[in-house]
């Protein structure tokens, strides 16, 4: 068994919820879902959790499954303060109903803000996919947030 899983699955994990292990960056968080704003713009979950955004598939799921989390917070880094260290081939596991699926980093890469190329991270397809989202880029202190966002795409191994 591998020693960076936990030595059973969380059974106590709700339908819509999904651990997430990411071993070269030491993240293990437990994606819950968000939706959108008022504003239209997508919901962030609080410092120290992570979200998977609910009008997509749930991670694990066929489609492309958008996972979201803090890069920083109040009390320092934050659940994805190392996801823009990612390289390809680094493993992300992700846990559902006992059940754990093994993806691999295809890419990584840093976007201005309005700038994502929206219909590559939630475009239509039909294997089990991955995008891990953060913040990142320099900080605007004006506007009280990072200029940019970082996007990891993972693909499933096997048949995930």
């Amino acid at each position: 068994m591998d020693e960076r899983l936990p030595a059973a699955p969380d059974t106590s994990l709700a339908a819509d919820e999904a651990t997430v292990l990411v071993p070269a960056i030491g993240v293990v968080t437990t994606a819950r879902p968000v939706g959108l704003q008022a504003d239209g713009a997508m919901e962030v979950p609080d410092f120290g959790d992570s979200g998977w955004y609910d009008e997509g598939p749930m991670p694990g799921a066929r489609g492309p499954a958008v996972v979201v989390a803090h890069v920083s917070g109040p009390d320092g880094p934050d659940v994805f303060a190392r996801l823009g260290e990612l390289q390809a081939g680094d493993e992300v596991l992700v846990v559902t109903d006992s059940v754990t699926q093994q993806f691999r980093v295809t890419r990584t890469e840093v976007h201005p803000k309005d700038q994502l190329p929206n219909e590559e991270i939630w475009g239509a397809t039909d294997q089990r996919e991955l995008r891990l989202i953060t913040c990142g880029g320099s900080f605007d202190a004006s506007r009280r947030s990072y200029r940019d966002n970082i996007v990891v795409w993972a693909q499933p191994v096997g048949d995930a």
